[in-house]
């Protein structure tokens, strides 16, 4: 008899640490897997966590994130959206992943239903899993060169058990951007229905067409059904830092404050300091990063976007290419033959949801040399399996 619960007893590794992990640290790997780049977190931001701790910054914080940080949040969305956010709305538990993971547990539990839009990061449907809730995946469409969404397909899939819809735009795995009218009827239709929309908006400086990309809080009233989530992590070269916030409704600022201590006692103090740098003097850093990452994509409709056993769309947004070889029956076997074969490290499409086995996912923001050594590599790949394929 298992001693945990079902939802822990079956919750499988993902197939991109599946892949990863068993070759996580060799060298002769050019890593595309992971969401991240090669470039170490600036200098600017390093040397604010530094002071913070030469200060003496090493103690308990707000379970919502210091002040100083919640405050500099406000500044940089105001800015960003024209808006004048409530300041109640804003919290800092601790990383991104974890405030998905927050509000997956504030709003389903078991016998609950929530709608994820697809293709997804997979531990998206472990967060619901762990809080109890049964899933259904609403897929994008994919014409062979851009993704679209309809949203009647959400409204279809819409249970009278469904408490919540999950969103990712700039999306990851697909690059696809959501449009604001398309977010005016979603945001409508959550709360004609009475469900939370949960927003991962993560990668909302990694656009290739303007400063930012759309958002639910620049049309979202203060009551609203709604919960952003965003971070640090792909804006500002920070993955390692563990660092996001969620705005919610203002009501809920208490809740946040009993969860962020029931999980995680609050974000770490010192890198708190590091978030207020980089929102307050990062804009210089998010255009570099923006035109190393164009780049970035450039090289890949280069190599892939020629390639006749391939289709793949120009991402509009996020530092990713999913793409797809038609005849791929095991996406998890196909990176892991070029694993093998090449030293290059892809992401299975098999664990971004269902009808994703003919595709696989690279991230395209490693400097542009390895990145086109990579490309060149599975390409070849492609040319001598091709057949087999």
């Amino acid at each position: 008899m298992p001693i945990f619960r079902d939802e822990i007893e079956t919750l499988e590794q993902n197939g991109i640490t599946r892949v990863a992990l068993p070759r996580i640290n060799d060298p002769k790997v050019i890593a595309l897997w992971f969401g991240e780049g090669d470039m170490v977190t600036p200098q600017f931001i390093r040397d604010a966590a530094k002071q913070a701790l030469d200060e003496g910054y090493t103690f308990y914080s707000h379970t919502r994130g210091r002040q100083e940080l919640r405050d500099a949040i406000k500044r940089y969305l105001d800015r960003l959206y024209a808006i004048d956010i409530n300041p109640d709305r804003i919290s800092v538990p601790g990383s991104t992943m974890l405030g998905i993971n927050l509000a997956a547990q504030m709003t389903t539990g078991r016998g609950d239903h929530a709608v994820v839009v697809a293709p997804n990061w997979p531990n998206i449907i472990n967060c619901f899993q762990v809080a109890g809730a049964q899933i259904s995946h609403v897929r994008k469409d994919f014409d062979g060169k851009d993704w679209s969404l309809r949203l009647d397909n959400i409204e279809a899939a819409i249970k009278p058990n469904t408490r919540a819809v999950f969103i990712n735009s700039p999306c990851n795995p697909t690059g696809w951007i959501m449009a604001p009218h398309e977010q005016q009827a979603l945001l409508e239709l959550c709360r004609a229905r009475n469900l939370v929309l949960i927003a991962d908006e993560v990668y909302h400086r990694n656009v290739f067409d303007g400063d930012v990309a759309p958002s639910f809080l620049s049309i979202a009233r203060d009551d609203d059904p709604l919960i952003v989530v965003n971070g640090f992590s792909k804006a500002f070269a920070m993955t390692g830092w563990r660092l996001g916030w969620m705005v919610h409704p203002a009501q809920s600022a208490q809740h946040l404050a009993v969860l962020s201590e029931c999980f995680n006692t609050g974000a770490t103090v010192f890198t708190q300091f590091a978030g207020i740098a980089a929102l307050d003097h990062g804009d210089e850093l998010v255009r570099d990063l923006r035109a190393r990452y164009a780049g970035g994509r450039d090289l890949v409709m280069q190599y892939l976007g020629a390639h006749p056993r391939v289709e793949v769309s120009k991402p509009q947004g996020a530092f990713y290419s999913f793409v797809r070889v038609p005849g791929i029956r095991s996406s998890l076997n196909f990176v892991n033959g070029v694993l093998a074969e090449c030293d290059v490290g892809l992401a299975p499409g098999y664990t971004f949801g269902p009808d994703n086995d003919e595709y696989f996912r690279l991230c395209f923001a490693q400097s542009h040399d390895r990145l086109e050594e990579a490309l060149k590599r599975i390409c070849g790949y492609l040319d001598r399996h091709g057949n087999e394929l």
